[in-house]
């Protein structure tokens, strides 16, 4: 009687902890996500830019901190 109480409550706990693995993985995977494709935001030599790839720093001349912002690679010079 009591081993199968112990049983029961084993479970529970098994299927408790499935479930909860599972809901932080797919928050885990929500905010990744959106964070992995906005470059948005105020940067400096403190605070970079998020790492996403062509994100970069924007700083105008003469200030310190700039916004985050999409950068176009420098084209390849033609050939001659």
């Amino acid at each position: 009687m009591i081993s199968k109480i112990v049983q029961n409550i084993l479970l529970a706990i098994c299927v408790t902890a499935v479930l909860s693995a599972a809901t932080v993985s797919a928050h885990q995977l929500r905010q990744t996500f959106a964070t992995q494709t906005t470059c948005r935001g105020f940067c400096g030599k403190k605070l970079p830019c998020p790492n996403v790839l062509g994100c970069g720093c924007v700083i105008q001349p003469g200030f310190t901190t700039g916004v985050c912002n999409f950068i176009a690679a420098k084209p390849d010079s033609p050939a001659k």
